[in-house]
């Protein structure tokens, strides 16, 4: 299970590692996904019945979505989607997410961001 998180390598040289960083760093929660695919979709389902904010950035519907989601294999050590990441760091995919969210550490985690609107959802 990929709950033990990684972070986004700041020097790895990949074509794609600068739009990942970017994504990561600008935006607490990023996911990773595909719009066909079902366990993208229940991922983000959790963040939206959440009230959390978050950035999805579609590979299906991206120009270089193949190359991210390589790059994403290379850093995650997994290729599947959806990947998660909350404040800088992967949580994994959409079973880690639900596991995480059962466990009510999911909001733990996003509360960690540094976001007015996720404080607002917190309170």
């Amino acid at each position: 299970m990929g709950l033990s998180s990684s972070r986004v390598p700041a020097t790895l040289n990949h074509p794609q590692a600068k739009f990942v960083q970017q994504a990561v760093a600008q935006n607490c929660v990023v996911i990773f996904s595909k719009t066909t695919c079902p366990f993208c979709v229940q991922t983000k389902e959790i963040f939206r019945n959440l009230g959390i904010p978050y950035t999805a950035v579609e590979l299906n519907n991206h120009p270089q979505g193949p190359e991210i989601q390589n790059y994403l294999a290379d850093v995650t050590q997994a290729r599947t989607v959806p990947r998660v990441f909350i404040n800088g760091n992967c949580i994994g995919g959409a079973s880690d997410t639900k596991t995480l969210h059962k466990s009510g550490q999911l909001l733990d985690l996003v509360g960690k961001c540094h976001n007015p609107q996720i404080e607002q959802v917190r309170s």
